[in-house]
């Protein structure tokens, strides 16, 4: 494995050389593989779990029902057939017992849910279009970018050869605590609303569903526990082309899921 790296720092060098006479930087360099993109999602995930005093993650021996919930909203996501790595990342589903409203999505695929969030929102749906934004910061690649631009190129491939173990835990300690630095740029975020409307729309739910939690959030903007938008920019006319993105792909009414969504709100701690 570490061989495998060692090389790569010859392909990066010489990568760097095509970007100098190109001049093409756009502030999206993204020069990892979509192995990197896994190994180092499952990194910070295993930091997060070793560390339940920082991020008490439910267990889901103690809580099948709620990670049924989550299991179920994931699949039917991930066989819409709009996921582009559907089949190749981990997906792998967290929820973290905290009273926060935040979601974060990894590299690879992991994504995190904290209990705050859920039990803020509905309806599945408004969730399962959460679900779908984050899957898709995964699937466009926008974490791995974001993260490469903040930290640099070899800092992250320290962390993936082993060198920089310390790394992985700033990283999650900065997702966690919503840092300002990792958020994403208008851009990723306007793509995956896109993205999100796009996965949904083939399944059952109403694919407006991210714009109706935006909607609320706008109403009860102010709660102090409130940290979503420091890695989420505020919505505005996000929630126009959400509706915009819907209408292109026909305006199909989808289904809400209000009473399902409370069970999974009551299999919760």
């Amino acid at each position: 494995m570490k061989s495998y790296y060692r090389n790569k720092i010859f392909c990066f060098f010489l990568s760097v050389f095509g970007f100098i006479f190109t001049s093409c930087d756009d502030g999206s360099l993204n020069i990892f593989t979509l192995e990197d993109d896994i190994e180092m999602g499952r990194e910070i995930t295993n930091e997060i779990l070793a560390n339940p005093s920082e991020y008490p993650v439910l267990d889901e021996y103690e809580y099948p029902a709620a990670y049924g919930h989550l299991r179920r909203i994931r699949n039917d996501i991930l066989a819409s057939g709009k996921v582009r790595y559907a089949d190749r990342f981990d997906w792998d589903i967290y929820i973290i017992d905290q009273n926060v409203l935040n979601a974060f999505a990894l590299p690879g695929g992991n994504t995190f849910y904290y209990t705050g969030l859920i039990k803020y929102l509905d309806n599945e749906a408004s969730f399962a279009g959460i679900m779908a934004h984050e899957f898709a910061h995964c699937d466009r690649r926008h974490t791995t970018a974001r993260l490469t631009k903040l930290y640099g190129y070899q800092l992250l491939l320290s962390m993936l050869l082993g060198d920089n173990p310390s790394l992985a835990a700033e990283i999650a300690a900065d997702l966690a605590l919503g840092l300002t630095a990792l958020a994403y740029s208008r851009e990723d975020e306007y793509e995956a609303d896109e993205y999100a409307v796009k996965f949904i729309y083939p399944t059952s739910w109403d694919s407006r569903g991210v714009a109706y939690f935006f909607e609320k959030m706008e109403i009860e903007e102010g709660a102090d526990w409130m940290i979503y938008f420091s890695t989420h920019p505020h919505p505005h006319d996000r929630i126009d082309k959400i509706y915009e993105h819907w209408e292109a792909l026909g305006g199909k009414e989808g289904n809400l899921y209000e009473s399902r969504y409370q069970n999974f709100k009551e299999s919760l701690p």
